[in-house]
This record gives structure tokens, sequence and C-alpha cells, in this order.
């Protein structure tokens, strides 16, 4: 019987997160690991239910970073599909799709890789990070899977210009980050051109694919919020700040590149650079301009967004291309060791403990993801679910967390994080200015984690506190409503 990769990788798709979610469901429960995948959720049902994008019901906002997820998801709720079968079957079927890529490199550009078995494919869809993202309702492994396919498509030897625009353009719409992929892009169509012509009508093509894809953003966001790009580019960046002046750019870029090493990916790291080396070698500039947009995009967010948290989420969309440089650099290391007398039982001995690590950490990983998933629920689902049923309708809320709120309980918010009240983010991190302003807004209720600000909720009443026995366990604090009064 002939073995169907497709198959048996989204098998094993389903078995990797039937891990996740059934670690989850054993902890405390199905759900989210991330508060921001309740923002999405938000805008989803509101633009399925009324055709507005709006975060609350009637006061158009521009608080979802990637507006194509924000769609996919609302497709679901207009289809009538209960919301986590749907952005877990995304994410499931995202995760597949990064496998299908990972196989079609391997296949194409490493001549000794010719298994019949899928094991590229596999080592992707069981890695930790990646299936933390396909179950984190979250917006991750579509642009992953993007950036991935522009920076595997530059790899071969026929390109489509006009697709890998299109593609660029596309990844802008989940994030704004995925504007980087240009570089890559034009930088190939100018050095791999063979004449002044070949190079103009390839950038051409770029430009005009992309070009059109990125007005229609510019212009959805300077309609919906008055600027070129959504509030969270902004309001993410501010309330950062503080970080770049605690330690220099480069100790953040280390930390940054780090984080695909944490698991089965540290062994993958000698096949990273043997890759690297046969690029620079050969003059692949297909494969060089890949390994430095990954530099690039740590260095950014080493720079704009310096944080490494919730397993390095920001840096998850570069590491299946990290993935995919080192499965290709130890096959071939693999099979130049094989010529040696003692090859064979170095290979085995690499190549058992590089799956026995994969296997660990995605045991560790589901009990991460469990733990995630609990805090969300114990905390800001359960806090927003009191809200709904305690807190007058009228009464004006200000939080810093605002998905589940905004999905359990609806009311408009003072968003403190500046992602649907962007008139905070100039004043973000100063709580002399915020309590002010809070006064300005006769806000009734504020609801932190008492030591996120210092002075902020300084003396109120409290009038909630979770009491979950979840975050405390975890190395967090409970969440707490305050009565503002000033």
């Amino acid at each position: 019987m002939k073995r169907n990769p497709k198959v048996i990788l989204a098998f094993a798709v389903f078995l990797s997160m039937g891990c996740y979610l059934l670690a989850s469901r054993l902890k405390l429960g199905i759900g989210f690991p991330l508060d921001d995948a309740w923002i999405h959720q938000t805008y989803a049902r509101n633009l399925a239910q009324s055709g507005q994008w709006a975060f609350w019901q009637g006061q158009v906002s521009g608080g979802s970073t990637a507006p194509l997820w924000s769609a996919f998801l609302a497709l679901g709720y207009w289809l009538k599909t209960p919301h986590f079968f749907w952005a877990f079957a995304l994410g499931g079927t995202l995760l597949w799709g990064l496998a299908l890529f990972a196989e079609i490199f391997m296949r194409q550009m490493v001549s000794a890789y010719r298994s019949t078995f899928p094991w590229a494919g596999l080592f992707i869809v069981g890695e930790w990070h990646l299936v933390w993202a396909a179950a984190s309702g979250m917006e991750t492994l579509l642009y992953a899977l993007l950036a991935t396919s522009v920076l595997v498509l530059l790899t071969f030897g026929k390109r489509n210009y006009l697709l890998l625009g299109a593609l660029v353009g596309l990844s802008v719409w989940v994030r704004p980050g995925g504007i980087t992929l240009l570089g890559p892009v034009v930088v190939t169509a100018f050095l791999s051109g063979k004449s002044f012509r070949k190079i103009f009508r390839d950038l051409l093509s770029v430009a005009l694919s992309f070009g059109i894809i990125l007005s229609f953003y510019l212009l959805f966001n300077l309609f919906i919020t008055g600027t070129p790009l959504p509030n969270t580019f902004y309001a993410k960046q501010a309330e950062y700040a503080l970080l770049r002046e605690l330690a220099p750019v480069w100790k953040y870029f280390f930390a940054e590149i780090q984080l695909p090493l944490i698991g089965a990916g540290a062994f993958l790291l000698p096949g990273v650079l043997s890759y690297a080396w046969r690029a620079i070698k050969y003059r692949n500039v297909g494969l060089l301009v890949g390994f430095l947009w990954f530099l690039g995009y740590a260095a950014i967010y080493a720079w704009k967004l310096p944080v490494t948290y919730q397993h390095g989420r920001y840096m998850m969309p570069a590491m299946p291309i990290f993935f995919l440089w080192g499965l290709a650099g130890v096959q071939e290391i693999f099979s130049e060791l094989r010529s040696f007398r003692w090859g064979k039982s170095a290979v085995t001995a690499w190549g058992l403990t590089l799956a026995l690590m994969w296997l660990a950490f995605l045991g560790i990983g589901a009990k991460s993801y469990a733990e995630d998933v609990a805090f969300i629920e114990s905390e800001m689902v359960l806090t927003a679910k009191w809200v709904a049923e305690n807190i007058p309708s009228d009464a004006l809320i200000a939080a810093h967390d605002i998905g589940a709120l905004g999905y359990f309980d609806g009311r408009e918010l003072v968003d403190l994080a500046g992602l649907v009240s962007p008139e905070v983010i100039p004043f973000i991190r100063n709580e002399e200015k915020l309590t002010q302003y809070l006064v300005e807004r006769n806000v009734d209720y504020l609801i932190v984690f008492p030591t996120w600000y210092t002075t902020l909720p300084e003396e109120l009443p409290l009038v909630y506190n979770t009491g979950s026995y979840i975050a405390p366990s975890i190395g967090g604090e409970n969440m707490v409503v305050y009565k503002w009064v000033h």
C-alpha cells in the first residue's frame, strides 16, 4: 500500500493538536492561551453579525493587528460554526500547510532526502512552538505560512514575482511586519536577473501585485483609524519602549535568535550553519536572503519590541524557515557522515537524540499550553463573565486586558493598552497622566493585575478578586476589579 504523505501529515496534525487540547481540557478546560485571541474573536463576531469592523457594536476601531485573520474567523461565525472548533481547524490547516511546504522544499533542494515517509513535515507538525501557535487562536501560523512560502519559493530556480509580490502584500494584512519580506524578494530579483530588462520586469511584477494589495490595506486603516497602520502597531511599541532603555539591543537580539533553539531546534543548529555556509559558497541568492531575513527580523523585534514572553510568540512566524534550513543542513551532514566508518553510528545517535528531544518538548509544550489556557480562563475570562453579571451596564470600565471583556461583556471600555483607545498611547506608561485621564472620563471601575501598575490601583476599594489558584501556582497573580474612587 502506497503511503500518502498528505494524509500522514494531516493525521499527525490531528494527534499533535489533540494532545495540546486534551492537556488543556484535563487542566481546566478548552480555551485560548492568550487574551488577544479573544480580541480577534470579538472583531470576527461583530463583523459576521453586523458587518461592522468594531470591537464593540456601533463604534468602528482598529484594535485588530491582523484584519485578514479576523476575517477568516468571521467566516466561521457566518457559517454558524463553534468558535473554538473553527479557530483550531484553521490553525491545524495552517500547520499542515507548513508541513507540506517543508516536504516540497526538502524534495526540491536536498538530493539526499529520498525517504517516502515525510520526516521533515512530521518534524514541523510536532515542533512544540508551532503546535502551540496552531492552537492559540492567533494569526501566528497564517503569517508563518505566508513568510515560509515566500522564502521557499525564492530558493527555486523559476520564480513567479507577481505571485511573490501578492504573498508579501497579503502578509501585511496579517501583521505589519510582513513588509520585511519585500526585502528578500527585491534583492533576489535584482541579483538573479540576467539582464536589465529581466530585472526591470521582475521588479515591476512585484511592485504591481504588492502595491495593489498594500494600497487597499493602507486605505482600510486610514478609513478605520485615520492612520496607515492599526492602533496595535503604535500601542505595543509605546508600551514596551522602556525595555529598550534597560539593556542594549544586541542582548535582546541574541535572546530573540535563541528562541528556536528551545527544544529540538537546538540539534538543528549545526545544520543551519552548514546550510548557510553552502549558500555562501555556491552563491545561492534565494537561500542567503532567507538567512538574512531571519536575522533581520530578529533584529527588528530586538529594537522595536524587545520581548520574548509567551514562548517567543513574536518570533514564531520566523521559526519554520529556521527549522527548514536546519533540517536540510542536517540531512546533508548525515549524507556526508555515512561515508565514514563511524558515520552511521553518529547519524543514528544524532537522529535519535533529535527525535527524543522533539517528543519530549511536544509533551512539555502541551503542559505549558494547558497552563497558559488555564491562566487566561481563570483570570481574564472568569473576570469578564463576572463583570457581565455583576457590574451595571451603564458603568464605564478601564482595563488593560480587554479581549475576554469585549467578547463576554461587550460594553464600551477605556483600554489602558491603547488598542481600541488610541488616545492613551502618548502617555501609556505615565500613571499620573493615566489617572488624570480616567478621572476626566468618569471611569467607574478599574480592572488590572495589581503589580502591573505602581500607583494606579493604590488605595482603591477592591470589588472582586478571581481567587484562582492557577495564577499563583505558575508565578502569577490574580486579576482584581477595583472601584475607581478619585
